[in-house]
């Protein structure tokens, strides 16, 4: 026969995973995110430098910078998702 603190323990643990699932859709989200916003910055990138050669210093540090600025974030959600998957 289960005790009142049996069934806490039992929703406790249920609550874990849906917390290590949110975390692990959190994490892949953000990835998936951070990878496309990287990618169309080297897109655009590469063709702003195809179109006007003699900026290719301006255009390459302008998307240095924005793709830090990305993986950033992106780290920072992915801590978020950590620390809500370790609570």
């Amino acid at each position: 026969m289960m005790t009142p603190f049996d069934f806490v323990a039992v929703q406790e643990a249920a609550s874990n995973q849906w917390a290590f699932f949110g975390a692990a859709i959190g994490a892949g989200v953000t990835a998936i995110g951070a990878g496309i916003g990287i990618g169309r910055i080297g897109a655009s990138a590469n063709e702003g430098i195809a179109r006007q050669p003699e900026a290719a210093n301006d255009i390459k540090g302008g998307s240095l910078i924005l793709a830090a600025f990305i993986e950033g974030v992106s780290l920072f959600a992915i801590v978020v998702a950590l620390l809500i998957a370790l609570k």
